[in-house]
């Protein structure tokens, strides 16, 4: 969430000093689903631009927000009204994707930057530097293990990587959670049920969650459940999107590539990024290690895999990504 906590505010600046310091948006907007056995996981990352219909939303005092035929998604948590943000949310995503969505949760500024710290930081790689002036982000070119607020300046920076765009973000910000996913199975945090459960509780103290997510066994639960799918099996796609034709810096829904990406979840195929990055993406595939292998494991066959389209952006735990960075004084 995009908003201004108080313990965190002196942080931001103009963003929490300026005439827009009482926002809340939902900035950044995951999806993530869960499959049965094969189990495979896919988080579906959707840009905070995307011009989308926003259903009528009521808040806890049962007032009624209308429907927006075109709005921006990042909008979607103010329009919910008091205590209703995060059901709205949701279901905007459930109307733009037709998926159910069972659990829910918001986290803030402040909130990444505790749970980051509580897992001992997270690894990322830049291919050249990082100077954002908007976020503040200064980073050389190399491996770096970020924590604290770094951790989310690096999350939240858009100027400082490939074409500036919020789309070049969600690539970075992709790169961070394929990371952590590698490091909490490598690491046998999911392994363990008491340092799951303490995880756990740490995250829930800086979360907001629905009721059904609110008892850290069910986090437990949910994440012993993924502890041992293949990396190439955890995937992160970005949803497809077209420029705006009323406003080149938005985006509308390619849906005919994302019924295809449903078709595929739906169907528990595993999902083949096809999409070659340029210039303009937020992240560089980083070059394998001598000797390592990206083929496909000995147990796949042909009918098991979809390649996606060539517009679907995206990357799976199992390829390491590094930040397209540049400077933006």
């Amino acid at each position: 969430m995009d908003t201004c906590e108080p313990k965190y505010a002196h942080l931001f600046k103009e963003r929490c000093t300026g005439p827009d310091s009482h926002g809340t948006l939902n900035d950044v907007n995951l999806l993530v689903h869960v499959s049965a056995e094969p189990r495979r996981v896919t988080a579906v990352s959707f840009p905070r631009d995307l011009m989308i219909p926003i259903p009528a939303c009521t808040d806890i005092n049962n007032r009624t927000y209308s429907a927006m035929s075109k709005q921006p998604l990042n909008v979607a948590y103010e329009h919910g009204g008091e205590k209703g943000g995060l059901n709205c949310v949701a279901k905007t995503i459930h109307d733009l994707t037709g998926e159910d969505i069972d659990f829910a949760a918001k986290v803030t500024f402040g909130g990444v930057i505790e749970i980051t710290d509580a897992i001992g930081g997270v690894d990322v790689c830049l291919a050249n530097p990082i100077r954002d002036r908007f976020t503040g982000l200064d980073m050389a070119a190399g491996d770096h293990t970020i924590k604290g607020l770094e951790a989310l300046q690096f999350l939240r920076t858009r100027h400082g990587v490939g074409d500036g765009s919020d789309l070049g973000r969600i690539g970075n910000q992709q790169q961070y959670m394929s990371s952590l996913v590698r490091k909490l199975i490598s690491g046998e945090v999911l392994g363990n049920v008491g340092t799951m459960l303490k995880l756990a509780d740490t995250g829930l103290n800086n979360l907001e969650a629905s009721t059904s997510l609110a008892n850290p066994m069910t986090i437990a639960q949910i994440a012993l459940a993924v502890k041992d799918v293949p990396f190439e099996d955890i995937v992160f796609v970005q949803y497809p999107t077209y420029e705006d034709p009323a406003d080149r810096n938005k985006v509308v829904p390619n849906t005919s590539a994302a019924t295809a990406l449903w078709d595929a979840i739906t169907a528990n195929k595993q999902l083949v990024i096809t999409h070659e990055n340029t210039k303009n993406d937020g992240v560089v595939v980083k070059d394998p290690e001598p000797g390592a292998t990206t083929e496909p494991t000995p147990t796949q066959t042909p009918g098991d895999v979809v390649e996606l389209p060539s517009s679907i952006k995206g990357t799976s735990a199992a390829v390491t990504t590094c930040s397209n960075g540049n400077v933006r004084r």
